[in-house]
């Protein structure tokens, strides 16, 4: 591998050989204009052959066409049990909109500036980056149900913070792209899913800028994945390992305790309450039984009742939690969220201001579509809250 500068480009471009073919890896450094112009001069220095971006095609669509949201459909999205993933996902693009704004750049601005570059002079280019909603999804079935519940809770929590970026966290942002920035708080949150969040992404750009046509290849991606990029694709080059990256792009099966611990709980109450009867008669097992709806209905229309949800909305989340939790397949949320959406049905407006809302607490409660979403995770959240507190109760019925 040799290394050779390019002409009046800053330190953040890295010219690389490697099989015969010529690598210019351009490392966005700044949150601002300059990025986007300095991308622009490279590609036109370099005429290459093909521009590889680090987009994928949803993340390209949502900043080219902002009325995407419009024809979601709130209620197929929670009978499918995307719920969850919609909701991290909403968060993680109101932090992405927060931070640019906070630095005055649009968030991917240089990467839009690789493709009217590339289109201008008539250079074919791709997207090299993973869907961020395979990521998402990957990071969630390797997450347990609390771990669930701290992702979406970080992810919010992130994007509606009001506590404005620091300068030195402003500088840290000229190293690192707000996608690789929310990735690596996640990271560091949940270790359990850093794999997934942070080096999964490094080996995925690498072996599809590799991948490419073209003797000759600019590959635009954020500064912080460039040294894991660059060690990759000397392996993808000296045949150490392949391009194939199929085996990221999948959501893992869960393993035999992951599909197991769903049916847990419900077999420790069943179990309990029974264990009950036979050591303290009917009248104790009734009560023991009183206590579990008590405790778990009653936490979950707190979750609802925290959301400001329809009155009908909370008797629902009260009477579904012990259905839902004897039923590991769906959550409270299901019926909580499906009844607000009945209720309160997102209007065209909703849709259209989704990304602006879902960046405030008050846009969060105000915009129906986010409202639903809170209903459903809070609900869930507060029903199991309930069975861990119930349980140890019910034990001491029991015994």
């Amino acid at each position: 591998m040799s290394d050779t500068a390019i002409p009046h480009t800053s330190e953040s471009v890295r010219i690389i050989e490697l099989a015969g073919r010529r690598f210019a890896i351009i490392g966005t450094a700044h949150v601002s204009r300059e990025s986007a112009n300095e991308v622009e001069r490279v590609i036109e220095q370099e005429q290459p052959d093909r521009v590889c971006i680090e987009l994928d095609e949803a993340r390209y669509r949502s900043m080219t066409a902002p009325d995407a949201w419009e024809k979601m459909d709130i209620v197929k999205i929670i009978k499918e049990g995307r719920a969850f993933l919609l909701l991290a996902n909403l968060a993680l693009s109101s932090f992405q909109r927060k931070m640019g704004a906070d630095a005055d750049m649009k968030p991917g601005e240089e990467m839009l500036a690789a493709v009217r570059a590339a289109e201008k002079s008539g250079i074919a280019w791709s997207f090299c980056d993973r869907d961020v909603q395979a990521t998402l999804r990957r990071a969630w079935g390797k997450s347990n149900f609390w771990n669930k519940a701290k992702l979406v809770a970080q992810l919010v929590g992130s994007a509606l913070s009001n506590e404005k970026p620091s300068q030195a966290e402003i500088e840290r942002l000229k190293q690192r792209s707000e996608l690789d920035e929310m990735m690596g708080e996640l990271a560091n949150y949940l270790p359990s899913v850093k794999e997934v969040l942070i080096d999964e992404r490094d080996r995925y750009l690498a072996s599809k800028i590799w991948a490419s046509s073209g003797q000759r290849v600019v590959a635009v991606i954020g500064a912080g994945h460039a040294p894991g990029v660059e060690a990759w694709l000397a392996r993808l080059a000296s045949g150490e390992v392949q391009a194939d990256v199929s085996d990221l792009e999948t959501v893992p099966p869960p393993g035999f305790f992951a599909k197991s611990a769903g049916y847990l709980i419900p077999a420790l109450i069943v179990g309990l309450i029974a264990l009950g009867f036979f050591n303290a008669g009917a009248k104790a097992s009734l009560a023991m039984l009183g206590q579990w709806l008590l405790w778990n209905g009653s936490l979950a229309a707190v979750g609802s009742l925290v959301c400001m949800a329809h009155p009908l909305t909370i008797l629902v989340s009260f009477a579904a939690a012990p259905i839902a939790t004897l039923n590991p397949l769906v959550a409270v949320g299901f019926f909580s969220g499906l009844t607000e959406a009945w209720l309160r049905k997102p209007s065209v407006k909703d849709f259209q201001n989704l990304s602006t809302d879902a960046s405030t607490i008050k846009g969060f409660y105000r915009n129906k579509v986010t409202h639903i979403l809170l209903v459903f995770f809070l609900s869930s959240l507060f029903g199991a809250v309930g069975n861990f507190i119930a349980l140890p109760i019910l034990a001491g019925g029991a015994l």
